[in-house]
């Protein structure tokens, strides 16, 4: 009798293991480890900016661990710094991959995002959101459908700037911009709707000067000059461009929103001049209690671009390996979609909201997870169906102010 027992035991054993195995979500290897969810920003060239940044990835974190986690583990963030070039930010996610990331938020630049997408994270299956790569030249990244972003492409902002430019009196503008991927995208989108004047000029990093460039910029009469280049570039050539007497109006891409412009240039001379960015919805039912959150957790709210683009690209990762039930890149890419849009129960970009998701997940349920900055409705090339850009400026005592906030899908 003995042995009769102990050899049903082994078979009923051997039974539940094999349907472990053949059950959808019951991958043991992966529910064994925790998800490791890299970042990639540019601390080294823009540490203002990846701090806020950061910090809404760690708050992501913090909400998914307070919540339950995932597949039953806490989640591990894993920062990098992919520098805004394509050499180091390959090579900095190429580390991620041997340190076995899951899913990737980041990078935070264009030049950087479509480097690593079509060299590392795409052909190794490894999910991808960026927060803030804006570059049209990404929808069509040899990817393998792996990239997602959380923000708009620059096919939007740049008629925005266009027209903001228009509405500031100006018919005859300059247009510096950084050459890459970023700098030629915005440029370009501005270029196809504008109808003044323009005479558009390419800039690279490590110029000593950029007097050849803003004098050619403006020699076909410019009134104002358009700056589509990165914070201590733009402020670089704003300098000069006063100190050589070429330029005194200036509008400004989302690369250059940074208080450090205004602050050393002063807001006498800055003040009333204008740029746009994306920006997050101002009608989000998440976004109080969102920064209630980020407040009691960092003491200040942020003051940055894209950072409620990079809590959403986070929790959306997440949300994605529970609603798989495994960590397998292409599981969890292909619940991308699924657990951002209809049908499902809507949750919230919020701690409470996170933790629901979370639980209707694991019960089986369906989500539709409404961002704190957008309802990350993607299309099928990772792009935003619908977003926001803002319109802002800066002002004389020396601050930054939205004056507008504009729909676009």
């Amino acid at each position: 009798m003995a042995v009769r027992k102990s050899y049903l035991t082994r078979c009923v054993t051997a039974v539940v293991m094999l349907a472990a195995l053949l059950v959808p979500g019951c991958d043991r290897a992966d529910r064994s480890e925790p998800m490791k969810i890299g970042l990639m920003l540019d601390y080294s060239g823009a540490p203002d900016v990846s701090a806020d940044r950061e910090r809404a990835f760690n708050l992501a974190i913090r909400h998914i661990n307070d919540g339950g986690g995932v597949l039953g583990h806490p989640v591990e963030g894993v920062p990098r710094d992919a520098t805004r070039t394509p050499g180091p930010a390959v090579e900095a996610a190429q580390r991620l991959l041997d340190e076995g990331v899951h899913a990737v938020v980041g990078p935070n630049s264009s030049a950087a995002s479509l480097a690593v997408v079509e060299k590392v994270t795409g052909p190794a299956g490894i999910p991808t959101i960026s927060p803030s790569a804006t570059s049209p030249q990404l929808t069509e990244a040899a990817d393998s459908d792996f990239f997602f972003r959380t923000t708009l492409s620059d096919t939007a902002q740049g008629p925005v700037l266009a027209r903001v430019t228009r509405d500031r009196g100006f018919d005859n503008v300059g247009l510096i911009y950084h050459d890459d991927p970023y700098g030629r995208g915005l440029a370009g989108s501005f270029a196809g709707a504008w109808d003044g004047g323009l005479e558009a000029v390419a800039v690279v990093d490590g110029q000593p000067s950029y007097l050849p460039e803003l004098r050619r910029s403006a020699g076909a009469g410019a009134q104002a000059l358009v700056v589509v280049t990165f914070g201590e570039q733009a402020l670089a050539i704003v300098r000069e461009a006063l100190d050589e007497g070429v330029y005194t109006q200036f509008l400004f891409g989302d690369a250059a929103k940074r208080p450090r412009l205004i602050e050393e240039i002063g807001g006498d001379v800055l003040g009333g001049m204008y740029g746009t960015a994306g920006a997050p919805s101002p009608d989000s039912i998440a976004a109080t209690a969102w920064e209630d959150s980020f407040l009691a957790e960092f003491g200040g709210l942020p003051v940055m671009t894209y950072v409620k683009e990079t809590y959403d690209a986070t929790v959306a990762l997440a949300l994605a390996a529970q609603a798989a039930g495994r960590l397998d890149g292409a599981a969890v890419r292909d619940q991308l979609r699924n657990i951002s849009g209809p049908p499902g129960q809507v949750v919230l970009g919020t701690a409470e909201g996170v933790a629901e998701a979370l639980r209707l997940l694991a019960d089986g349920r369906e989500v539709d997870y409404e961002g704190v900055a957008s309802s990350l409705d993607w299309d099928e090339r990772g792009d935003l169906r619908r977003g926001h850009i803002e319109v802002w400026r800066f002002t004389l005592d020396g601050r930054l102010e939205t004056v507008e906030t504009v729909l676009l899908e």
